[in-house]
């Protein structure tokens, strides 16, 4: 990196950014006592899901070390955020580090492992039962289900914190989690009729859940596959497995840095301000060595997501003629 003051550290953005989340849960609440028994409840269900997924946003950055100075002072920061929007740091630390370590590599990246959704054909035609009939549709039904992720993310964390493996801050997790969950839905139900509650839980868990899969969905997913026992250099590895999004200052704050996939993928502990300059020096790079760099604009890169989920999805219907076995390459 040619620039080292790329890497500094920018404590005066993640203040304005948190300052300005801060004020968006105190108005949430306000509007929550203030409109009572009205259905407009369900627009501030919406922004209290938007603004949940951009507090995930900012815990993703504190695990990678960017807001504060000391490591330490980060993983507290990071528990703190993530209870707050209601994850397990220590199953998300474990998880997401061996993806940086391996994207999109079969066997050691546990985001393309198999789930409710297939993302390598054997998965796929693997697959029986209702599984089976989803993953045979699963591109056109990828954005739908990920309504479901905003339960999912909390299910897998707490299931990791009660499981019999050990667990680092186990006991503090736990009571964060209880205090979280205690507190938000509690006080919905104590202020909102039982049928509005309910209907405002279910739209801010909706939009969580779509907001955060929609916002790391276009970053690996239909890029190449990296076989098990394939030999590729760090800065391969990491380019030509992460795709970028195009929009500039408005995607980084729609997605919270994650636009930048690829320059975050080869500098992790580099601050969101610093990313779109060394777009600018990654770029020249790849073009002086010749390794392909990636970008499309949001919704080319949904498109992509969808086309390549349907194909892979092919081998749930039919594992023998599958077009997708012969056209898609491993690196």
């Amino acid at each position: 990196m040619r620039d080292a003051g790329l890497l500094r550290r920018t404590p005066w953005f993640y203040a304005l950014v948190a300052a300005a989340i801060a004020i968006g849960y105190a108005a949430c609440g306000i509007a929550l006592v203030l409109l009572g028994d009205s259905w407009l409840q369900l627009l501030v269900a919406g922004v209290l899901g938007i603004l949940l997924t951009q507090t995930a946003f900012l815990a993703h950055e504190a695990a990678h070390r960017q807001i504060l100075g000391r490591g330490p002072a980060n993983d507290r920061l990071a528990q703190v955020l993530g209870a707050i929007a209601g994850m397990s740091y220590s199953w998300w630390d474990s998880k997401h580090s061996r993806h940086h370590a391996n994207p999109n590599r079969v066997g050691r990246d546990p985001d393309i492992d198999v789930d409710t959704i297939s993302f390598l054909e054997e998965d796929a035609a693997a697959s029986t039962g209702l599984r089976r009939l989803v993953t045979g549709r699963q591109g056109w039904l990828f954005f739908p289900l990920l309504t479901l992720e905003g339960v999912n993310l909390h299910f897998l964390g707490l299931r990791h914190l009660l499981s019999r493996e050990p667990v680092k801050d186990r006991w503090i997790e736990l009571a964060s989690l209880a205090t979280r969950f205690a507190i938000f839905p509690t006080a919905v139900f104590l202020i909102l009729p039982l049928g509005l509650a309910l209907a405002f839980t279910g739209v801010q868990l909706a939009v969580f859940g779509l907001y955060m899969g929609a916002s790391f969905a276009p970053n690996h997913k239909g890029m190449p596959v990296v076989r098990r026992d394939s030999k590729l250099d760090f800065f391969s590895k990491q380019v030509l497995t992460s795709r970028n999004v195009s929009g500039g200052w408005w995607a980084t704050v729609l997605m919270g840095g994650l636009n930048y996939q690829v320059e975050h993928h080869l500098f992790p502990s580099m601050p969101r301000p610093g990313l779109a300059k060394a777009r600018k020096i990654v770029m020249a790079h790849c073009r002086a060595t010749g390794v392909p760099y990636t970008e499309a604009t949001l919704l080319r890169s949904y498109g992509i997501v969808i086309a390549y989920l349907n194909e892979v999805g092919l081998a749930a219907r039919d594992p023998f003629e599958c077009p997708f076995l012969n056209e898609y390459r491993r690196l």
